[in-house]
């Protein structure tokens, strides 16, 4: 069924466990995921982002992911990642997903809380969520989702006090949080800020939002979600899977694009139901 994040993430925050989004820019990876959230019973979120458009098109996405979450036997939220365009952002929900992500990070803190504002009123108006970020998680090098290296992350972390009038003044349904994670692979493990997660998490009443969550330990994640994070973003995992599948289909002599596809599903689905383990969404349908 098509829902949106507070259906899936305040039961999630309530109940301390996490629900996952995962990319999704071609069938294959949307099957991988669908397949793995039916086969556990997990509320899941799928979607892309604007710097993935280059690998599938919004509208074309838009034909099998919002039919998909519709017959899914699962809550699915059809989720709009990194919207860096006010028109990229509404045309997603005019397309009929169910929530968007207006990330306007990079700018100045008032021209952050004018444009999340404005965007907010009007997905609320179509039934959508929103989630948007304070402070500003970068990425590693080679990132399939940005090219925002920061030197000194810890200058552009979240801070408590200012994320609780921003959510105040966007009317926001979930935060994304700046913590020490990045986007992409990591080269060197990351050291995360779990005392300001809970801090935030103690200060705003909304569900926060981990990005940058492939390659984290799974201590890390546990910690992160035993501290208040509702919502992880994954892609990189899921992106090397399908790789891994293709691989394994060729060293199985499969030489057509048709015969490697169950073997990346496979591998999909089985990436997306070990963090679904790990983040214990499991079994949470309400």
């Amino acid at each position: 069924m098509l829902v949106n994040l507070n259906e899936v993430l305040l039961p999630a925050k309530k109940n301390k466990y996490a629900v996952g989004l995962f990319n999704a820019v071609n069938l294959e990876l949307a099957r991988g995921i669908i397949q793995g959230a039916e086969e556990t019973g997990s509320p899941v979120i799928m979607g892309t982002a604007e710097v993935l458009l280059p690998y599938g098109p919004l509208e074309e996405l838009s034909y099998f992911l919002v039919p998909m979450a519709k017959k899914a036997k699962v809550p699915v939220v059809i989720h709009y990642d990194h919207g860096l365009t006010f028109e990229k952002c509404v045309k997603a929900l005019e397309l009929g997903f169910s929530s968007v992500m207006y990330d306007c990070s990079t700018d100045t803190y008032e021209e952050n809380i004018r444009k999340v504002k404005e965007l907010t009123y009007i997905a609320h108006q179509f039934g959508a969520t929103v989630e948007a970020e304070l402070g500003h998680v970068g990425d590693n090098d080679n990132s399939a989702e940005g090219d925002s290296f920061l030197v000194n992350p810890g200058d552009f972390y979240t801070d408590p006090q200012q994320a609780k009038e921003y959510v105040e003044e966007t009317k926001i349904d979930a935060l994304a949080i700046a913590v020490g994670t990045a986007h992409g692979a990591y080269k060197f493990k990351p050291k995360l800020d779990f005392e300001r997660i809970s801090t935030i998490s103690n200060t705003i009443d909304i569900p926060l939002v981990l990005h940058g969550g492939s390659g984290l330990s799974d201590e890390d994640f546990k910690k992160s979600i035993e501290r208040g994070i509702s919502k992880v973003n994954i892609f990189t995992d899921i992106n090397e899977a399908a790789a891994i599948g293709a691989k394994c289909a060729f060293d199985d002599g499969k030489k057509c694009v048709t015969d490697m596809i169950p073997y990346e599903v496979e591998m999909i689905k089985q990436s997306v139901i070990n963090k679904m383990k790990l983040f214990n969404s499991i079994g949470n349908i309400y």
